[in-house]
C-alpha cells in the first residue's frame, strides 16, 4: 500500500492526470488502437484511486474510521458517507469509469480517427468510447481534481 503524507494523494493523482495527458495529445496521434483507450481509461482510474486511498488514509489517521477496506465499492461507500457530497461526482464517474474498463468490448475503426471501444455494460448498455469521449473525461478529470484542490 502507498504511504501518502497530507494532500500527497492529490499530487499523485495528478500525475497519473499528465500521464493521460500524454497519452491522448501524443500517442493517440500517432497509434488510433484501442489499447490506447484503454490504457487511459485505467490511468483514469488509477488517479481516482489516489484521490480515494488518500482520503480513506487521512480518515484513518485522524480516527474517523477504524480500518481501510479492501474493496473499491466498499472505499467508496464509505468515502459517500464521511463526507456527505464532496465526492459525489468523483466516486459516480469513478464507478462508471471502472464498469466500462471491466465490461466486454469490441473494437472499431482501429488505425483511424474515429477508433472506438465498445464497452458492452450490464446497467449502461453498450458505450462507445472514442478520442473524444476519452478527452471529454481527461477534462472532467481535471475539474473534478481542480474542484477537490480548491476545498
Amino acid at each position: 500500500m502507498i504511504e501518502y503524507e497530507e494532500g500527497d494523494y492529490l499530487g499523485e493523482s495528478s500525475e497519473e492526470l499528465k500521464r493521460v495527458d500524454h497519452l491522448i495529445f501524443v500517442s493517440l496521434k500517432y497509434t488510433r488502437t484501442v489499447d490506447v483507450l484503454k490504457n487511459i481509461l485505467t490511468r483514469l482510474i488509477n488517479s481516482f484511486d489516489c484521490i480515494i486511498n488518500g482520503a480513506l488514509h487521512d480518515a484513518l489517521e485522524t480516527k474517523r474510521i477504524t480500518e481501510m477496506p479492501p474493496a473499491p465499492i466498499k472505499k467508496c461507500k464509505i468515502l459517500k458517507e464521511l463526507d456527505p457530497g464532496k465526492y459525489d461526482e468523483l466516486i459516480d464517474f469513478y464507478l462508471l469509469l471502472r464498469k466500462i474498463n471491466r465490461a466486454e468490448y469490441d473494437r472499431i475503426n482501429e488505425f483511424r480517427r474515429h477508433v472506438a471501444l465498445i464497452a458492452h455494460t450490464e446497467d449502461e448498455g453498450n458505450v462507445e468510447v472514442s478520442i473524444d469521449v476519452v478527452t471529454e473525461y481527461y477534462r472532467k478529470a481535471n475539474k473534478i481534481l481542480e474542484l477537490l484542490t480548491k476545498k
